[in-house]
């Protein structure tokens, strides 16, 4: 039973766990991503001037209509140099957002008193060795001009701007590479007056975005691609969920061996309680009273040990999430302690699963109490 008990209460712990690093990760990818992203279906860039385009930013449930120009760039800065990516954003980009939960190090500025800023993700903080202190070193970021490859001097081929970093964010990997610009610095840097990258919608809370989204699909044309969230990164949502698969795999393969051993147990008391089995049948019981007796034992077993490791769980759980005791032990990390989101669904799953388990188990156990039944009446 208290195999049993602790075996649920892990599964519970950690999908728990798993849950709350899985609603972390979605709001802070959710927070820097847009609901909707147009971008061209062939080619880098478009005109965002169309009639239709732009009505979309005149759209009373728009909370955010934000033109991006970005490109691959080399970042230079004092004597260290990273391939990554530049992103222009226009001023919408702060509309529906909450990126100060990004910020690991500064403040998410990109304009202040006329002067451009650049917020840069961690992964080129880290290569780089950038110190938001050093006001006097700016980040150079050189990308090839558009008649690349017809002069002698190679540094000729290369446009170059200078920008101060102003925050470093961290979300994950794939974002990570980024530095963000206020969109004219882009523009000058890469010559490109007009045409952007994709158009980011945001909208109020309560839209239904799927409709939207199918809508602009069929009146954008096919020169365009409309994606929604987990089409910009499907990968993360794909490894998301194979990883919390993967865990409840695991841990329901350790609740199997806890729940086995009942089968252990029980043959131990079948062999304790051999003459008592033989009683019962001399007194009239057949051999399913017998089973059933067992069985009724095994799935008794299993029941009390799965609720009890439920409860022990979800306190553990609800302690956690009131009072934050078990921290992550990282100065680094956006969060403070493990965090905890509990789902029903989690504790139905849970539950189905041990007594599936014990059915199979106690089903195993009960058979082996009415095994040489005979020989045991002819012993007696």
């Amino acid at each position: 039973m208290l195999g049993v008990l602790v075996g649920s209460a892990a599964l519970i712990i950690i999908l728990s766990v798993f849950n709350g690093l899985e609603k972390v990760i979605l709001s802070l990818y959710s927070n820097f991503t847009p609901e909707l992203k147009i971008e061209p279906r062939l080619g880098k860039t478009f005109d965002p001037n169309t009639p239709y385009l732009a009505g979309l930013g005149r759209d009373v449930r728009v909370v955010s209509y934000t033109q991006v120009l970005q490109e691959k760039a080399l970042i230079r800065y004092a004597d260290r140099q990273f391939i990554g990516t530049v992103k222009g954003v226009s001023d919408d980009f702060f509309k529906g957002r909450t990126l100060d939960s990004t910020i690991q190090f500064g403040s998410f500025t990109l304009k202040d008193k006329g002067r451009n800023f650049a917020v840069i993700g961690a992964t080129v903080q880290g290569s780089l060795g950038v110190s938001l202190k050093n006001q006097f070193t700016f980040l150079q970021v050189f990308s090839p001009k558009r008649t690349a490859g017809n002069s002698t001097d190679p540094m000729n081929d290369f446009t170059f701007r200078s920008i101060l970093p102003a925050g470093v964010f961290g979300i994950q990997q794939d974002f990570d590479d980024i530095i963000i610009t206020p969109i004219e610095f882009t523009r000058d840097l890469l010559d490109e007056p007009n045409q952007v990258s994709s158009i980011e919608l945001i909208y109020k809370k309560g839209t239904d975005v799927d409709a939207i989204e199918k809508n602009i699909e069929e009146k954008i044309g096919a020169d365009f691609t409309v994606k929604n969230r987990k089409e910009q990164n499907t990968g993360l949502y794909k490894t998301i969920n194979y990883e919390r698969w993967s865990i409840f795999m695991i841990l329901t393969f350790v609740l199997i061996i806890a729940i086995f051993n009942i089968i252990g147990s029980l043959t131990m008391l079948v062999i304790d309680k051999r003459k008592d089995i033989a009683i019962l049948t001399s007194l009239g019981a057949n051999k399913g009273l017998i089973r059933r007796i067992f069985f009724f034992e095994g799935m008794m077993i299993s029941v009390i040990g799965c609720i009890g490791g439920l409860i022990l769980g979800l306190g553990v759980c609800l302690v956690q999430m009131q009072f934050h005791i078990i921290k992550m032990g990282s100065s680094l990390s956006v969060l403070d302690a493990y965090p905890v989101a509990l789902k029903l669904s989690d504790v139905g799953l849970v539950f189905f699963t041990v007594i599936v388990i014990a059915v199979i188990a106690s089903g195993i156990s009960s058979n082996l109490s009415v095994k040489r039944l005979d020989e045991i009446k002819a012993d007696l």
